[in-house]
């Protein structure tokens, strides 16, 4: 299974507004704009359905929450991961860094990509005299990137602690459109006893920009009037905020080293009514939860409800779908290892994927390693 040229600029323009020629720039606020940062990292996170925002501690909170980038123990802490999606059309990679500074504060880095590589462009496949020419399909990709600096240091009130993410994001197809943006991020987690933990977390909170910038040449503008699409003008995208309210509950199952945990999530965006559980004009909720049975701290398994919304079916009555997951992990010293299976839409929708992600805790080198 294979997506076009004109299908892939095409689903670029049908989330982006832009200024029309001759006019000066405009920004817009579309839906889901930069919503391949909604995806999530991590295998174990994926397993719980993304609810981890009060929990998440160590390398993958860049991502989660920053500040829960305290929890981080050693010298450096990385995790890798890879997933596909779309019967593997669509490629997502993550890289993540954290480095504990001293006993108070940590910083991070992190690196996603999430890419359809090998479109075919067939704008050219007809030559200047009408006829089909297969040699002349050439092919290319359409990725978006992120790169979040993260920092995160916990305050003078036991338990409390605050972080933020600035994030440089870089989208482009092609040579035919590119885009650079910058946004910001921040979080604070409370750990109110060995039980209750209190996280929230505002992304894009001043909200984020895309500046994009279109190449096309005059033979593909030719297409896209040909095939009434539109065609495409330099302009500004907004996303705008998104908070993130959770609560977690950890607690032991007897004295055999088994533990549970469970928490509970709530989405709420700020760009209009969404196909959410709760939503209004302004503001749209999503809440998902997860809970995790494990032993020893070496092994869990996970699950966990998400994406609850209700579909309308052909008689015009709803159902409530809801989007399950599950996975397990197993920690051995300092090596973590993770797989998640996950299902990226509804029930009725089925695109099951499989997740699986490595997290690495290392040591400070040693001053005669350093040495060598």
């Amino acid at each position: 299974m294979r997506i076009s040229f004109l299908t892939a600029l095409t689903l670029l323009i049908g989330n982006t507004t832009f200024a029309q020629s001759g006019e000066s720039e405009s920004s817009v606020a579309p839906k889901y704009s930069n919503e391949f940062l909604a995806i999530g990292v991590g295998a174990d996170a994926l397993g719980l359905s993304n609810a981890v925002v009060a929990q998440t501690s160590g390398v993958t909170s860049g991502y989660w929450n920053p500040a829960g980038l305290t929890g981080t123990t050693k010298w450096l802490d990385v995790s890798l991961m890879h997933s596909e999606y779309f019967a593997g059309i669509a490629k997502y990679d993550y890289l993540g860094l954290a480095h504990a500074i001293d006993d108070k504060s940590a910083a991070g880095f992190s690196i996603i990509r999430f890419a359809v590589d090998d479109i075919p462009n067939t704008t050219q496949l007809i030559d200047n005299e009408g006829r089909i020419d297969y040699d002349r399909i050439t092919t290319f990709t359409a990725a978006d990137y992120a790169f979040l600096f993260s920092y995160a240091r916990k305050l003078k009130i036991e338990g409390l602690s605050v972080g933020g993410n600035f994030k440089l994001i870089h989208r482009k197809v092609g040579d035919f459109a590119k885009s650079w943006g910058f946004g910001l991020d921040a979080g604070a987690t409370y750990q109110r006893n060995e039980h209750w933990k209190f996280g929230a977390v505002v992304r894009d909170v001043t909200s984020t920009f895309n500046a994009w910038v279109f190449t096309l040449d005059e033979t593909t503008k030719e297409v896209f009037t040909l095939t009434g699409n539109e065609i495409p003008q330099n302009g500004l995208e907004l996303t705008l905020p998104r908070i993130i309210l959770a609560t977690h509950y950890k607690t032991d199952l007897g004295k055999k080293g088994l533990n549970f945990s469970g928490e509970i999530d709530l989405d709420l965006t700020t760009d209009g009514r969404r196909n959410t559980l709760l939503k209004t004009g302004l503001i749209s909720g999503d809440p998902h939860m997860g809970i995790s049975f494990g032993f020893k701290d070496i092994v869990a398994v996970r699950g966990g409800i998400s994406n609850m919304q209700y579909i309308k079916n052909f008689d015009d009555s709803q159902k409530l779908t809801i989007q399950p997951n599950i996975g397990i992990g197993l920690h051995i010293k300092n090596v973590f290892l993770d797989y998640a299976f996950t299902d990226i839409g509804d029930q009725s929708t089925a695109l099951y994927s499989h997740v699986i992600s490595l997290r690495l805790l290392l040591n400070k080198p040693s001053n005669a390693l350093a040495k060598e």
